[in-house]
């Protein structure tokens, strides 16, 4: 059952990941159509300063499709199916303060009426996990965190 739930975090983390290269890319096309209908106005200006936002605009939205790119790649470094022992990418974590998918940051994602957190290995909470197992405790902010089961 929990490797079910492990496959469906993982599936909702990429239709994330997969959303937010689509936006981007509907971004880029938007800010390229801009720039190519500026028309050469008798204030030239006003055409450069049009071509040069709609330019900010496109160069800001590959950062962010450069950073969706990075997410996919993140989990694809990650098998939902194998089970882990420690904390992880790929690990599904129970603990006090709540449920955590070590994978790449999604945020809340409810599942069968509970909600997991989709969290990169690099944010705080991870960090503070990394490495731990069943029973063992971790600081976050804190606050006493203890692992309660890791699949």
């Amino acid at each position: 059952m929990m490797s079910d739930i492990k496959q469906q975090l993982y599936t909702l983390c990429e239709q994330y990941a997969q959303d937010r290269l689509n936006a981007c890319l509907a971004a880029i096309q938007a800010a390229q159509e801009s720039a190519n209908s500026e028309t050469k106005s008798s204030a030239g200006d006003k055409y450069e300063t049009g071509r040069a936002m709609a330019q900010n605009e496109r160069d800001r939205n590959l950062v962010q499709l450069q950073q969706g790119r990075q997410l996919q790649g993140e989990l694809q470094r990650i098998d939902p199916s194998k089970p882990c022992d420690t904390v992880r990418p790929g690990a599904l974590v129970r603990t006090s303060m709540g449920w955590f998918y070590i994978s790449i940051s999604a945020g809340k994602l409810p599942v069968e009426g509970t909600d997991y957190f989709a969290v990169s290995a690099a944010a705080p909470v991870a960090a503070a996990l990394s490495g731990k197992r069943v029973g063992e405790e971790a600081v976050f902010n804190g606050k006493k965190i203890r692992i309660e089961e890791v699949l």
